[in-house]
């Protein structure tokens, strides 16, 4: 018999640091968007390897602000995949525009390259993978299935990430980053959003602020234009302090988060009815979630169950994420059915995520590899 104990599936790893960050800019009393946030974009900027980084107020309006700047609209398609978070989905329509939902594969979880270039139609105005749980999407083999379309990279969970050693944030023309609390790196909420072009950066900063424009000058009466309708999605100096204090562990968490991926696949190994995941070829995985195949054929017991067993024993789990085509907006709204993107609908029914953060200890990931044993 296992005995309990408690083992989160995420915990954001804070402290004393980030305190002391967020306090200096408190007393400050700059605390909306201001020198901490314009820190934070430099130094992102550097470690991801992009020209420019603009941060907002969360991963979602940082899709819903790359999309726009590249003029996505009423009457254009994107593709996006359609195992992921609905956000990755919503931002389409926020722009007017229809998701265009796309399968996945289920070795790895990432938009399916043969897919997408199936639901290439002549209205479809940019592709949206998601590299889903720090592996990054076949970027290559998506670019060559569909060549021309502008690609945005959903890269919320791919903070530390790399792909054939370019960092997730050189991946399209732009990548958006997520610092939810169970992201790698967090602020809380927030977002950025990193580019080579210097004038889709200048739109997503006009958009992320009411689509205010440069000022025309120094003196207190030049306000900006206003050119463009924008958006109120700024991030905060505080958050911007808590960043850069997150941002200089970066490196630090995903090491950690690979030593723990290595010690799950190695005892997890002859556990037949579990695959675990693995590195990609040629890619550095940042395991911003540690999410594994149950096969439902071989399994002792269905895999609801096998979560509930393990809750009972304090672990928490969930499934990776939601099939989109599933969920009852998407439903209703383009009558999609389960079978309609199987893959998708499998990944939905068979993934499940085990605890992975940098607060865990051996004794916690010695006590989930045993509670699935046990099983």
């Amino acid at each position: 018999m296992v005995e309990r104990r408690e083992v989160p599936i995420a915990r954001p790893a804070t402290g004393e640091a980030e305190w002391r960050a967020m306090r200096r800019s408190l007393e400050t009393g700059w605390l909306t968007q201001g020198p901490q946030v314009a820190a934070f974009e430099r130094a992102f900027a550097a470690v991801e390897g992009a020209p420019h980084a603009v941060a907002v107020s969360s991963g979602t309006a940082g899709l819903h602000v790359a999309l726009a700047a590249l003029g996505v609209g009423p009457g254009d398609e994107v593709l996006v995949p359609a195992f992921t978070w609905v956000a990755t989905a919503n931002a389409v329509l926020y722009c007017g525009a229809r998701p265009v939902l796309v399968d996945v594969d289920r070795a790895t979880f990432n938009m399916d390259p043969a897919d997408a270039a199936a639901k290439v139609t002549p209205r479809t105005r940019a592709i949206l993978p998601v590299h889903l749980f720090g592996r990054c999407a076949d970027v290559a083999a998506l670019a060559s299935a569909v060549p021309g379309i502008p690609m945005v990279c959903d890269a919320a969970c791919a903070a530390g990430a790399t792909c054939d050693g370019q960092p997730a944030g050189t991946l399209g023309v732009a990548s958006v980053f997520s610092f939810h609390p169970r992201k790698v790196l967090t602020t809380g909420e927030g977002g950025m959003v990193t580019t080579a072009s210097g004038d889709l950066a200048a739109k997503i900063k006009a958009l992320r602020d009411h689509g205010a424009g440069p000022a025309g000058g120094k003196r207190p009466h030049d306000l900006p234009p206003f050119d463009v309708l924008g958006f109120n999605y700024r991030m905060t100096d505080l958050q911007g302090a808590v960043g850069q204090v997150q941002l200089s562990r970066l490196a630090e968490f995903v090491r950690e988060r690979r030593v723990w991926a290595a010690y799950y696949a190695k005892h997890l190994k002859d556990v037949l009815w579990l695959r675990t995941p693995a590195d990609p070829p040629g890619g550095g995985h940042a395991w911003q979630s540690y999410v594994c195949w149950v096969d439902a054929a071989e399994a002792p017991m269905p895999r609801n169950a096998i979560m509930d067993r393990l809750a009972d024993m304090g672990i928490g789990t969930r499934p990776g994420t939601h099939a989109v085509h599933a969920l009852g907006l998407y439903r209703r709204r383009f009558g999609y059915a389960p079978e309609d993107l199987p893959a998708a609908w499998d990944c939905q029914e068979c993934s499940m995520a085990l605890p992975m953060h940098n607060c865990l200890t051996e004794a916690d990931v010695a006590h989930v590899v045993a509670a699935i044993r046990s099983l």
